[in-house]
C-alpha cells in the first residue's frame, strides 16, 4: 500500500457473505459521511445516534437499513466511519457495497480496518494480532483468551518489562554522560533488575506451547485393524452419524476429518482399517497408506482394538507402528466380554462406557497444561521477538555480573528495547506490517 492509498476513504462487507438477518458495509476514511450523504435517505448525520431510512441508487430503493456514523477519531480506525446495517442477504449487501464504491471508495484490502487503527494508534499491534485470533477462533477457549489480548493484557506485561529495562538503561546513560553529577547504578542493582525482566519474559513465554496448541489445535486419528469399530467411535465421539458404519471389512476407504471443541480444536481423524493390502483392492490400498501417512502426521493416535476378539497378531503388527508417538490404547467392544485384564481401557460405541473418560483422556494426553493457567497468548513472531529480547538481557546480565563496563552493557539494553517494541509495533518495517493484515479477512 502506498502512502496516497492510506488517505483514501475505504468500503467493505464486514459481515460473512450468505443469507441472513443482518449484513454490514464499513466506510472509513475522510470522504465517508461524503458518500453517505450522497445514497441514503437521511443527510447532516451526527456521531453517536442511529439512523433508519432507505438507500437508494438515483431514484431507485435499494434497501431499508440502519447507519451507524462515528466521527474521527471515537471510532474503531480512528478515522471517520460509517456503518450501514442492511437486510442479509448476499445481493443486498453486494448492491449497498457497489453504491459506496461507485460514489468515492474503494475497496479495503486485507485487514487494512485493523491496519488503520494500528497506524491511528487505536490500538497497538498485539492487538491488532488478537483481532485476526478472535476471528479465527476455532474453539471457545481461544476465544476467551484472544480477547485478553485485545483488551491490553499483553500490552500491558510488555510495557511493564520495557519500562523496566529502559529506567535501567536512562540510570546507566545517565552515569556514563554525568559522571560528576551522577553515580553509575551498583552492578548488584542491575543484576536483580535483569533477573527481573528475564523472570518476566520467561513467564510469557512459557505460555508458547499451550498458546501454539489454543491456536492451531491437534490431530486425534483413530488407527487399528478393519471392523474393530473405528468409525463407530468416530461417530460417537463427534455425537453424529459422520462415518458409514457397517460389518463389511473395509468400509472406509479414504480418511474422514471433523473438528471437535474439547477446549482445544481436536481434529478428529477416520482411518482406514489398516491389513494386509495384498487382500485388497485398489482404492482400499490408496485408502490404508493414506492412513499410514495420517497416523504419521497426527499429534495422538487412538489405537483400537476388537475385545470380543482380543489382540491378534494383525493388531500387534499395527500397534508396533504407532506405539512410539503420543498414544491412547483402546479396547472396544466391552459390552460383549465377561471378563477385562487389568490395566486395559475399555469402552463400548454402542452403550457409551468409556466415552466421556476417552474425551478427558484425550485432553489430558496432548493438552499437559492448564488452559487456566495459560495466562499469556502469543503468536510465532512474538514468540520470536520475546527470545531475541532475552537473548540480549542475558548477554547483559552476563556482563554485569562480570563488571564489564556499562556503556558496552547499555548496547545490549537497546537491543531489547528493539525487540520489544517489535512485539507492540513502536517499531517494525512495512514488509512485517504487511504480512500480519494479509492474514486478516477483507472488511476487518
Amino acid at each position: 500500500m502506498n502512502i496516497l492509498q492510506e488517505f483514501d476513504t475505504i468500503a467493505a462487507i464486514a459481515t460473512p457473505l450468505g443469507t441472513g438477518g443482518v449484513g454490514v458495509i464499513r466506510i472509513s476514511g475522510g470522504r465517508s459521511f461524503e458518500i453517505t450523504d450522497k445514497i441514503f435517505s437521511k443527510h447532516n448525520l451526527e456521531a453517536g445516534r442511529i439512523y433508519h431510512g432507505w438507500i437508494s441508487d438515483a431514484e431507485k430503493k435499494v434497501d431499508e437499513v440502519l447507519v451507524l456514523p462515528f466521527k474521527s477519531p471515537h471510532s474503531y480506525t480512528g478515522e471517520d466511519v460509517i456503518e450501514i446495517h442492511c437486510h442479509g442477504g448476499v445481493n443486498v449487501v453486494k448492491n449497498i457495497l457497489s453504491l459506496v464504491l461507485k460514489n468515492g471508495a474503494r475497496t479495503a484490502e486485507r485487514g487494512e480496518f485493523t491496519k488503520r487503527a494500528f497506524l491511528n494508534k487505536k490500538m497497538d499491534l498485539s492487538q491488532a494480532e488478537a483481532v485476526a485470533d478472535l476471528i479465527h477462533a476455532k474453539t471457545k477457549s481461544f476465544a476467551l483468551q484472544s480477547a485478553k489480548n485485545l483488551s491490553g493484557v499483553l500490552r500491558d506485561k510488555i510495557t511493564e518489562i520495557r519500562g523496566g529495562i529502559f529506567d535501567t538503561l536512562s540510570k546507566i546513560i545517565a552515569g556514563i554522560d554525568f559522571p560528576e553529577d551522577v553515580l553509575e547504578p551498583e552492578y548488584s542493582y542491575l543484576i536483580e533488575s535483569f533477573e527481573k525482566s528475564l523472570a518476566d519474559i520467561d513467564r510469557i513465554l512459557s505460555c508458547a506451547k499451550s498458546s501454539n496448541i489454543l491456536r492451531q489445535g491437534i490431530k486425534v486419528a483413530i488407527v487399528g485393524r478393519p471392523n474393530v469399530g473405528k468409525s463407530s467411535l468416530f461417530n460417537t465421539l463427534l455425537n453424529t452419524n459422520r462415518a458409514i458404519v457397517t460389518d463389511i471389512a473395509g468400509t472406509t476407504r479414504d480418511v474422514i476429518k471433523e473438528t471437535l471443541d474439547m477446549d482445544v480444536a481436536v481434529t478428529l481423524i477416520d482411518t482406514a482399517g489398516i491389513r494386509d493390502t495384498d487382500d485388497v483392492g485398489k482404492v482400499e490400498e490408496i485408502g490404508i497408506e493414506y492412513s499410514k501417512q495420517s497416523a504419521h502426521e497426527a499429534d495422538l493416535i487412538v489405537f483400537v482394538y476388537d475385545a470380543s476378539v482380543g489382540m491378534t497378531e494383525e493388531d500387534k503388527e499395527i500397534y508396533a507402528l504407532v506405539k512410539h508417538k503420543p498414544h491412547l490404547k483402546i479396547v472396544n467392544k466391552c459390552d460383549l466380554i465377561e471378563n477385562r485384564t487389568e490395566g486395559e481401557f475399555y469402552i463400548s460405541t454402542a452403550t457409551g462406557e468409556g466415552i466421556d473418560e476417552l474425551k478427558e483422556q484425550i485432553k489430558n494426553k496432548v493438552c499437559d497444561f492448564s488452559l487456566e493457567d495459560t495466562e499469556y497468548i502469543t503468536n510465532e513472531r512474538q514468540v520470536d521477538c520475546l527470545e531475541k529480547c532475552r537473548e540480549s538481557l542475558t548477554n547483559a546480565l552476563n556482563a554485569a555480573k562480570a563488571g564489564e563496563l556499562q556503556d558496552l552493557i547499555s548496547i545490549d539494553l537497546k537491543s531489547a528495547l528493539l525487540f520489544l517494541d517489535e512485539i507492540t509495533g513502536e517499531v517494525i518495517t512495512d514488509e512485517i506490517l504487511n504480512n500480519i493484515f494479509d492474514h486478516f479477512c477483507i472488511g476487518k
